[in-house]
């Protein structure tokens, strides 16, 4: 792309078709809203209830809104997903990994079970999925991947060995893929959120220590808000990054940046 040839509408998803995982709740459903509302019908498939609260919020940005209720690490989910998105909206050009989750113990109560739940969400459905769409995007030879990946990509996990593990694997995955893809005109990404004030993080702004420390060690010094990383979605999924690939862009207030 010459540069004279640049217009804010590379950052336009007008006409796109989006899958989010888990896309009616938390950090999710700011990536939903957000791609509506840069143009983009998005097919949300979640082992969460649907609340009804999130299609009204597309239809605002007249945009189409697909829900589906499954469990995403079940044998044959992403292939269903990926089928359902394209029947449902005609195509699919985007997929963020967003689900994710992250139950917490002390070292010696934290077992085989949390593990092997935790790894299912937030690794092997990713890549299943991931799997899933590059079968669609590499033919049409255009796609964006995006991963939801953590501060904990590159930190220990204190009371959550397995989120850890997990979300260093998924920024390993993340440039595996982008490795691969790049020569399909895929590009593969992912997000390293900080800390937000979402549902799954409710237990932790309750506590008041915790929530205290975080806001010092923060150099914005505050939590975040949802809507706050939603521009981060919209560029990686746009024209705008057709030259990024492989990247981790940090969305912490500054966390990983400061000593």
């Amino acid at each position: 792309m010459d540069i004279r040839d640049f217009a804010m509408d590379f950052f336009s998803l007008a006409g796109k078709k989006a899958i989010v995982t888990g896309g009616n709740t938390g950090l999710g459903q700011a990536f939903t809203l957000a791609l509506a509302k840069a143009g983009a019908d998005v097919f949300v498939p979640s082992v969460m209830d649907d609340d009804g609260k999130t299609e009204p919020l597309v239809a605002e940005a007249g945009r189409r809104y697909e829900y589906l209720k499954t469990d995403i690490t079940t044998p044959g989910a992403a292939a269903k997903v990926i089928d359902t998105c394209i029947e449902r909206l005609g195509g699919l050009d985007i997929l963020v990994n967003s689900a994710g989750i992250c139950p917490m113990a002390e070292v010696q109560e934290f077992g085989r079970p949390q593990w092997d739940a935790t790894v299912a969400v937030n690794l092997t459905a990713a890549f299943e999925l991931s799997y899933e769409a590059a079968k669609r995007m590499i033919p049409q030879r255009s796609g964006k991947i995006v991963n939801i990946c953590s501060l904990f990509s590159f930190l220990g996990g204190r009371w959550s060995s397995a989120y850890a593990a997990t979300k260093h694997g998924l920024a390993g995955f993340t440039k595996a893929y982008c490795d691969e893809l790049a020569m399909h005109n895929i590009q593969v990404n992912g997000i390293a959120p900080g800390f937000f004030r979402t549902e799954m993080n409710a237990p932790l702004i309750a506590d008041a220590e915790f929530s205290a420390w975080v806001a010092r060690r923060t150099p914005a010094g505050r939590w975040g808000e949802p809507g706050e990383i939603a521009g981060a979605a919209v560029f990686l999924a746009s024209a705008a990054a057709d030259y990024v690939t492989g990247h981790l862009l940090y969305v912490d207030g500054g966390f990983s940046a400061a000593y």
